[in-house]
């Protein structure tokens, strides 16, 4: 009696997962375990995954070992391509850091030529040489115009390196908050998969015991 129970019920999941692959072929046309995003992947397993009742009305899922080690692997070289984003995007927030903190530097050393320019430009004498009042304000003019030009572009420089940064910064958050959400979301999937599969084999071992 229980031999034909048994039978009965393996009859029966079986035409259940055909139905179920027959229902759910034209939905996941799209969807595939080699390609698309990691989200896509898990839907695909999802759809695939053989559906099947418990005498109690329970539902689960049954899916192929492969596939889990596949979706694993596929989700780690996912992983490694974010994290190694995360660590270009250091790379290159470190490098505009460092070209500011130049730029800065370049321009408190014009400042303090600026300075040093004004201060002196009253004496008549230039490198030990006496010049006309004409030539002399004629030449500090004109010094006085290049630093103003050079001050001028490094002060647009470090504006247009501090927009880089901040894009760069703002892009690393959202990059940080993408990776944490979809690792949550990752962990999360792989628990439930785990469970039912637990779940399976649990109920596995209680039929074997009933026998």
């Amino acid at each position: 009696m229980k031999y034909i129970k048994s039978l009965a019920f393996i009859v029966f999941l079986y035409l259940s997962t055909l139905a179920s692959f027959a229902q759910t072929n034209k939905e996941d046309e799209s969807l595939s375990l080699d390609k698309g995003s990691i989200e896509n992947q898990f839907e695909y397993v999802i759809q695939k995954a053989s559906s099947w009742n418990d005498e109690r009305g329970q539902a689960y899922k049954v899916m192929k070992r492969n596939w889990l080690y596949e979706l694993k692997s596929h989700t780690l070289d996912t992983l490694k391509a974010v994290h190694k984003n995360l660590m270009d995007t250091q790379i290159v927030v470190a490098n505009q850091a460092k070209e500011i903190a130049d730029l800065k530097s370049s321009l408190t050393n014009t400042q303090n030529d600026l300075t040093k320019t004004n201060t002196e430009k009253n004496n008549m004498s230039l490198f030990g040489m006496q010049m006309s009042k004409t030539g002399y304000n004629m030449l500090m003019w004109f010094i006085v115009a290049s630093l103003l030009a050079l001050l001028i572009f490094f002060i647009y420089k470090f504006n247009n390196s501090n927009v880089i940064t901040k894009d760069a910064k703002r892009s690393l958050s959202e990059m940080e908050e993408e990776f944490e959400e979809h690792r949550k979301t990752a962990l999360e999937r792989e628990q439930k998969v785990r469970r039912q599969l637990q779940d399976e084999i649990n109920k596995q071992k209680a039929k074997k015991n009933n026998k």
